[in-house]
């Protein structure tokens, strides 16, 4: 079993981690645990964060939202985000870092399946309203972002009563792994890249 450690934004994704991707991975011989930044994360918060997780396992992993990510440069695209919280770390821990940076944010990827984002709802045009958005963006939840007034989370929480925390896991549970992967790539890639670590 390989341990990897998932420096994660907050609370939501810790709870995603746990009810969805834990499960998911241990299938596959890798042992997931999310230690939770609490938000605020820039590069220079995460350096001694990472340092600490490395020492307690065989891998570390990040799953922050780029959408969230303090102090981007302006330039900056979620490659070049990556590359420079590769190439900042400790000399230690750049060989066992898997760095993953979420576009847009968390909330993206429950686009994936409008159908499950209206059974946690459970309020009507949710499904219809969803698939707008999503076609609207070509059918790419991880391209859901036109400015901070209307990223994922402030489309959801305009429209329906969406609780990050509460709901946000719950819909990507219903959803489910495959689905998730099959919708979005950036995620996708992530996913293939730890199930790499397994000797």
């Amino acid at each position: 079993m390989v341990r990897i450690g998932i420096s994660v934004e907050g609370p939501t994704e810790e709870r995603f981690t746990k009810m969805v991707l834990a499960p998911y991975l241990a299938a596959k011989n890798i042992d997931i645990t999310p230690v939770s930044l609490g938000g605020n994360v820039s590069v220079d918060r995460i350096k001694s964060e990472l340092k600490r997780l490395c020492n307690n396992f065989d891998y570390v992993t990040t799953f922050y939202d780029f959408y969230g990510f303090k102090k981007k440069q302006e330039s900056e695209n979620k490659q070049s985000l990556e590359q420079r919280i590769q190439e900042t770390m400790h000399a230690g821990v750049k060989p066992k870092l898997i760095p993953y940076v979420q576009m847009y944010e968390f909330e993206g990827i429950l686009f994936s399946c409008p159908e499950s984002v209206q059974q946690i709802l459970n309020e009507p045009g949710v499904t219809a309203w969803c698939q707008q958005v999503l076609d609207e963006f070509n059918g790419n939840p991880e391209a859901i972002n036109n400015s901070p007034e209307t990223a994922p989370s402030k489309r959801l929480e305009s429209k329906t009563g969406y609780r990050k925390t509460t709901h946000g896991p719950n819909i990507a549970k219903e959803i489910g792994i495959d689905q998730l992967r099959a919708m979005c790539t950036g995620f996708n890639d992530w996913l293939a890249k730890l199930e790499t670590l397994v000797p």
